[in-house]
């Protein structure tokens, strides 16, 4: 069997966050996809929402790549397994291109992933060669495809745009603000995909308006050599563990969910805001989501409240993240200043502010062994508990979350991505 596998590929990337990318990859994959090609799509960095758009738009799932959180080796797994089965790679980058260590144009340069350049061609004209020009020579290493406008106002304005290309810039076409083809968005990101009952209309509609501007030719074909088999074991073997999901919590990596299935363990998923009981299961796994928008409604479902606290009496495991740990404090009051009170489990409460509180790449060492992820909210949390450890950013970034626990319940504002370390994520939910 060859030791690499061929298969055309971009990164999407953008001088700012704010300049479509998300809209743009989403309107690339189903334009191939409605050709007839298998698209596989993925994130680069700490992201929950833009794969929900994607996955919608690809018809595939979406995983992360990063060369800190995810890992180089991972990485090229998830990269190898896709370019095996997929006619394009799309990769959506993060932030601006250089920004962050490691950064899009890192992840670019390492696996040798051409960069399309997205850039917001509002109000602009002839200047829009020029910063095109510096995101494609900026780093002479660099491999780079082309770039491609958005929300351009009219033909004449996508020709101005192309013709400002310099030194044989390709253009990829450009995407029209039309409206019916942006993605809203809410103080996390992007609604879910769930939310919106016109996210197909958008895409096909995105699609086609894309496809009318490109020739939708693929890319080059980029290498992607065999990754470092994996080991086998499985430590989670006949643990069946509860996994939140609805509308207030939604945010759990794809490969956390595929770690813990390969451990041995078997994944019942619940609704603590429509179900009146638990599933039969050993150990509860509480992610992130939208709480805050749910949270008279949680407060109300006495049932399910009761529920988790007798799991917890049981001295059964439970990890819960960001959304799952305000779930699992006194109280949660919103940015209306609406105060609910909830499971009670961890003395505290936590207040929604109007502002970022926190956004940082993670690394934690807690006793089970060393885990990263990553935090990002808006809420505030009060508590006199002690943490057991307090997360780093690799960025020296705003951050350094508590990790708290009470018996075999851990809770924190970290996103933990668990391929990170399988003996650790293994560890904090076996019985």
């Amino acid at each position: 069997m060859s030791d690499s596998r061929q298969c055309p590929a971009v990164l999407i990337a953008a001088p700012a966050s704010g300049q479509g990318k998300t809209t743009v990859t989403a309107a690339l994959a189903r334009l191939h996809r409605n050709l007839g090609r298998k698209v596989r799509v993925f994130k680069c960095g700490p992201d929950f929402l833009d794969p929900m758009i994607l996955e919608r738009a690809s018809g595939a799932p979406v995983y992360q790549l990063d060369l800190w959180m995810i890992g180089a080796e991972e990485s090229r797994r998830l990269l190898w397994e896709a370019a095996g089965e997929a006619d394009l790679i799309l990769i959506e980058g993060v932030m601006g291109l250089f920004d962050g260590t490691p950064s899009s144009a890192d992840l670019a340069r390492h696996f040798g992933v051409p960069v399309l350049a997205v850039i917001d061609g509002t109000a602009m004209a002839q200047t829009f060669g020029a910063l095109a020009l510096g995101l494609a020579r900026y780093q002479p290493d660099l491999p780079f495809a082309g770039v491609l406008a958005n929300r351009v106002g009219s033909l004449r304005h996508a020709q101005l745009l192309e013709g400002s290309l310099t030194e044989g810039l390709r253009w990829y076409g450009g995407l029209s603000r039309e409206r019916g083809i942006e993605l809203p968005s809410r103080h996390l990101g992007l609604v879910q995909a769930s939310e919106l009952n016109d996210l197909d209309a958008r895409l096909d509609a995105a699609a086609e308006a894309l496809g009318a501007s490109c020739d939708a030719a693929l890319p080059p074909p980029v290498g992607f050599a065999r990754p470092e088999p994996l080991g086998v074991t499985t430590p989670l073997a006949g643990v069946r563990i509860g996994v939140a999901h609805d509308e207030a919590f939604a945010f759990t990596y794809g490969a956390n969910l595929d770690l813990l299935r390969s451990l041995g363990a078997q994944l019942e998923f619940f609704s603590p805001l429509h179900d009146r009981e638990l599933p039969h299961v050993d150990s509860l796994y509480l992610p992130g989501g939208y709480p805050e928008l749910h949270h008279q409604a949680l407060a109300a479902n006495a049932p399910m409240l009761g529920a988790i606290r007798g799991h917890h009496a049981e001295g059964k495991p439970l990890l819960a993240e960001c959304g799952g740990m305000l779930y699992l404090l006194d109280a949660l009051t919103d940015v209306a200043g609406v105060r609910a009170p909830l499971a009670g489990l961890l003395p505290g409460e936590a207040t929604m502010q109007k502002r970022l509180a926190a956004l940082a790449l993670q690394a934690v060492e807690l006793p089970e062994g060393t885990l990263r992820g990553h935090t990002y909210h808006h809420s505030l949390t009060s508590t006199e508990l002690e943490p057991i450890a307090r997360g780093l950013s690799p960025n020296g970034g705003r951050g350094n979350e508590a990790v708290y626990r009470l018996g075999r319940l851990t809770a924190s504002y970290v996103h933990f991505y668990f391929p990170s370390n399988p003996d650790a994520a293994a560890a904090l939910l076996r019985p």
